[in-house]
């Protein structure tokens, strides 16, 4: 399981975005997320707990600002990523705004994005944050509201009806992301999303979203639940292709 440094790591480079430097608003020796997913690069969050606080407004401030002064190759994207959720942090609003104001003055070209389970959209200043990012780019695995409670595991109170309101609610700025999985042995039906019983309604909710685009994409990296195993190419590809039918660009990361 990774567990990324606190508050800036990277460049990685990302399937999805290229080089990405990465913002982990938080805590470096563990989790914090609105999610437990079975497919968490980061574990699961009982596993998981930190010790250390979450990095300050002033320490995220510092640390990217010494870093993109410093830095001096191809920059795509700086990413609010990390180890968990990273709009559970208390100031995320003003680290955006921070944000924005440093990769104007250091590299005007790069995106800023941000990549969420979509928990926290219905609070307003998070969700006047993300419309401020270049990249807000949203959960939604499945509108099967078993299927969340058993792969996706919401912490908190979670309606996917409701959030998929939320969603609307960006009016275009937002990418919806989406996971797909199967499962091993006795788990194949219980874990996999790829079926037609999932696809279906999925798909209903992404056009009545509308979003700029959407990313498909499966597991990359050692899952906490070993049972989980990758979507296929073909499957990620059939997929992607149903969403471009209905007019929205997508793209499938195997």
């Amino acid at each position: 399981m990774i567990i990324y440094p606190s508050p800036i790591f990277g460049p990685v480079h990302s399937r999805r975005l290229g080089v990405s430097l990465g913002i982990n608003l938080l805590p470096a020796d563990g989790k914090v997320c609105t999610f437990d997913c079975l497919y968490c690069e980061c574990g699961f969050n009982a596993d998981r707990r930190p010790a250390l606080p979450m990095p300050t407004r002033e320490e995220v401030r510092t640390a990217l600002e010494g870093t993109l002064a410093s830095f001096n190759s191809r920059l795509d994207v700086i990413t609010f990523a990390g180890n968990g959720e990273p709009t559970c942090h208390p100031l995320f609003h003003e680290i955006v705004d921070d944000t924005i104001a440093l990769r104007d003055r250091y590299f005007p070209e790069a995106k800023i994005s941000v990549l969420s389970n979509g928990t926290m959209i219905g609070v307003r200043s998070i969700h006047d944050a993300l419309m401020r990012v270049d990249n807000n780019i949203q959960k939604l695995d499945t509108v099967n509201p078993h299927y969340i409670r058993t792969v996706d595991r919401p912490a908190t109170k979670y309606d996917v009806r409701r959030t998929i309101g939320f969603l609307k609610m960006f009016r275009g700025h937002v990418i919806i992301q989406t996971m797909f999985v199967r499962g091993d042995g006795d788990a194949s039906e219980l874990l996999d999303n790829t079926g037609e019983e999932y696809v279906a309604p999925w798909l209903d909710a992404v056009r009545d979203i509308k979003p700029e685009s959407v990313m498909v994409y499966t597991i990359d990296r050692e899952t906490p639940d070993k049972r989980m195993l990758k979507a296929t190419p073909a499957q990620l590809n059939a997929i992607r292709d149903r969403v471009i039918a209905i007019g929205i660009p997508c793209t499938a990361s195997y």
